[in-house]
């Protein structure tokens, strides 16, 4: 297991400044030079108390601050384009229109892109009734877009691993200019600006704690700073399983945010209800599960492309069971845009000691070109296994039903590996 390399890179990457970049002790009268909303400092913010208690002692936020206000500064003019995950949700959205709203007090124009679709009935509400303005760009759209306009790309909540657009700015020779994430490292890559930290529960508690430093003043007064500022609440909430997984930053950080967000809007995108389809692929994982040592799996067959946030509904609601502390739930989801068919699964966990990135990196392993097919974070994870020439061909049931059988089959397999390393059951549709 790589893991542990991955840490000291990230470590490296979080506590050694970055070369082209001054240091925030040398640098404390540079923010607020070129703050554009208001004249504060860093450390200005900080003895005033915005952060709340016991942020004093966090020298990344303060550091990857002071480096994101250089980086945006070199960049004043220009236009970027922010990519989120296929299949993004309230923390990478929330997060990536904090950074556009940053950005463009420099005069940054970014457009907010994702390949694939909202299908979660919350994501949906969160970006119509907030106005979120993310744009979704199918991959073969995206290929014939003229990307020349663009001086640069953001990843916000990825690392590239999970989205279809990355590879094609890439060939369009657009560098990669800022990174931020809570992810586990997914791979090695150069950007001007990286704050990757595992050990925070939502990229938009990073985000919230720039605001706090003082790079995005925001106004209760403005209808967007009002619909952003809940749009991160959102994402701090479900990526924190609604702050029973929780730490202090995160509190501190929605704290900060409770002063600026819309209560009564917030309260509405969460009552979102669920569709009959997602209704039905749960009634299925209900169906199609069994229980191993306190692990519920199951396999919910052929999916649409638009009913794809229906496995991880599926996942929230079996590992809701008395006697399981973790859920996995997978099916197989047809792009018909891209016809091609994919393997997707969720794992959530109440298992403190249980690692979803190390589970899912354990069990399914890294591509041909070393990349691997799914990670995770705290309490969650997913993974996305290309099914190449095995694709479609689904007309005729029988050959459809096969296929099936084989992928649920071998699934099982690399996962109750995991569960009973000794035993190693699979359990028949008799049981």
């Amino acid at each position: 297991m790589q893991i542990n390399y991955h840490n000291k890179q990230v470590e490296k990457l979080q506590l050694t400044p970055d070369s082209a970049l001054r240091s925030v002790e040398s640098n404390q009268n540079s923010l607020e030079e070129s703050l554009p909303s208001k004249k504060l400092s860093i450390g200005t913010v900080i003895e005033s108390g915005n952060f709340g208690a016991g942020f004093r002692t966090n020298s990344v936020t303060v550091q990857k601050s002071e480096q994101l206000l250089e980086t945006l500064k070199k960049h004043k003019h220009e236009r970027q384009i922010i990519i989120l995950q296929d299949f993004p949700d309230p923390d990478a959205l929330s997060s990536a229109w904090t950074y556009q709203l940053i950005a463009e007090q420099y005069d940054i124009k970014c457009d907010i892109s994702y390949a694939g679709t909202l299908s979660h009935q919350e994501n949906i509400a969160l970006v119509k009734l907030t106005n979120l303005p993310a744009t979704r760009t199918p991959l073969q759209n995206f290929k014939k877009r003229d990307l020349s306009s663009y001086q640069g790309y953001v990843l916000v909540d990825n690392q590239g691993t999970t989205s279809a657009l990355v590879d094609v700015v890439k060939e369009a020779g657009i560098p990669l200019i800022v990174i931020v994430d809570h992810h586990n490292l997914q791979g090695d890559f150069k950007s001007e600006f990286v704050d990757i930290r595992p050990g925070v529960r939502a990229t938009a508690t990073i985000f919230t704690q720039y605001l706090q430093t003082g790079l995005l003043q925001l106004d209760s007064s403005i209808s967007e700073h009002v619909n952003c500022a809940t749009a991160l609440m959102h994402g701090l909430h479900s990526d924190t399983n609604r702050l029973m997984q929780a730490k202090e930053e995160d509190f501190i950080a929605a704290a900060y945010l409770s002063r600026f967000y819309d209560g009564q809007l917030l309260n509405t995108i969460l009552r979102a209800t669920r569709s009959k389809r997602v209704m039905d692929v749960i009634e299925r994982s209900l169906k199609n599960r069994i229980v191993q040592n306190n692990f519920s799996i199951a396999g919910v067959g052929f999916l649409r492309y638009e009913d794809r946030d229906a496995i991880p509904q599926a996942a929230d609601f079996l590992v809701t069971e008395d006697n399981v502390h973790t859920a996995l739930v997978y099916g197989i989801v047809h792009d018909e845009d891209e016809e091609l068919e994919v393997v997707i699964g969720s794992l959530r966990t109440n298992k403190l000691t249980l690692d979803p990135d190390e589970f899912i990196k354990e069990a399914f392993g890294q591509d041909s070109m070393g990349r691997f097919f799914g990670g995770g974070r705290t309490s969650a994870g997913g993974f996305e296994i290309p099914m190449g020439f095995l694709s479609g061909s689904n007309e005729d049931s029988g050959y459809a039903k096969m296929k099936w059988e084989v992928y649920d089959t071998q699934i099982k397999q690399k996962l109750l590996k995991l569960v009973n390393p000794k035993d190693n059951p699979i359990s028949s549709d008799d049981e």
